[in-house]
């Protein structure tokens, strides 16, 4: 096959790198959470990929044989394979595990910092699968999936942050939801996947993609997260230290309060102001602003980085 030959994306398939690429502007430019459009853009993809199955997964899948100079112009799907699935379980799972520790990592170093681990860590998943499948026929299956950089982001986080307590899905025999520390959560994913590889076990599932994730975490968050710097309010330099356990962010409750106005609201204000699990404290958070309006005009109200305003009336305020 030669490159001039070399067969472009049917329409669907470029809608879908459309809504991938646009969603991801509109989340930075809007200080919108990259965790949210993510899974948004990942339950999207995943719609159009029932409909248009073949289109979706064979356009937008990553094969190993891509990373030959005759299939080279395909090297987008490195990127593309990230937002592709191929069944509900599978995006199920991944979009479940992501939501818990996505949403607490990106809170704690910013969605700049947080977008580039996920892409960079998800690229590095699929090239570690594929530098080991490259002989005919396995440098021709597809690669498809989110598992990589969702792996990447479990390995930079519990780099970061390993004694913060998360809200995960553990796979011990069974799936089951608790609280744990996210450098336990992260062994046991870690000890899971490599007696996988180890022992051969085939479930058409690539662990060497969610190995070469994590690792890959491991190794950006020590580039970019480890000389993270902070400001008190003396206005003193302080030193991020990895190892030292996640204080709670002070929160000005007197400026949230003024904003619950109904009993549904008043309620979920209780829970913030009780909680003392940061992630779980974050969660109540994103669910009282979605439910909170603005007390000039009533619009509905945004917020990001403990900054709150209203884009109808301009109206400004912080917590």
């Amino acid at each position: 096959m030669d490159i001039v030959n070399i067969i472009l994306p049917n329409w669907i398939s470029f809608i879908a790198i459309f809504i991938i690429i646009g969603a991801l502007v509109f989340a930075y430019v809007k200080k919108f959470m990259i965790t949210y459009i993510i899974i948004i853009s990942n339950l999207i993809i995943f719609i159009l990929s029932l409909i248009f199955r073949y289109e979706i997964i064979g356009d937008l899948g990553f094969r190993p044989v891509y990373l030959s100079i005759q299939y080279f112009p395909y090297i987008y799907t490195l990127f593309t394979s990230m937002f592709v699935h191929g069944g509900i379980l599978h995006i199920f799972g991944n979009m479940l595990i992501f939501f818990f520790m996505g949403m607490a990592f990106e809170q704690r170093i910013g969605a700049k910092k947080f977008l580039i681990i996920y892409l960079i860590t998800g690229v590095c998943g699929a090239l570690t699968h594929s530098m080991l499948n490259l002989s005919y026929p396995n440098n021709q299956i597809i690669l498809i999936g989110a598992s990589g950089a969702i792996f990447g982001i479990m390995g930079a986080f519990a780099y970061s942050y390993p004694r913060d307590e998360v809200v995960m899905p553990i796979p011990l025999g069974i799936m089951f939801i608790t609280r744990i520390k996210v450098i336990y959560a992260v062994i046991i994913f870690a000890v899971i996947e490599t007696l996988i590889v180890t022992f051969e076990i085939e479930d058409n599932t690539a662990h060497f993609a969610h190995l070469g994730g994590l690792i890959s975490g491991f190794i950006l968050a020590a580039i970019l997260l480890r000389g993270y710097k902070t400001h008190s309010k003396e206005g003193k330099t302080q030193y991020y230290d990895s190892f030292k356990p996640q204080k709670l962010h002070r929160i000005d409750f007197s400026k949230l309060e003024k904003l619950a106005t109904t009993p549904e609201l008043i309620e979920i204000f209780n829970k913030i102001k009780n909680e003392n699990v940061p992630q779980v404290k974050d969660i109540w958070l994103e669910h009282f602003f979605e439910k909170a309006n603005c007390p000039e005009c009533s619009n509905k109200i945004n917020h990001f980085d403990k900054k709150i305003w209203c884009e109808k009336c301009g109206f400004k305020d912080s917590y």
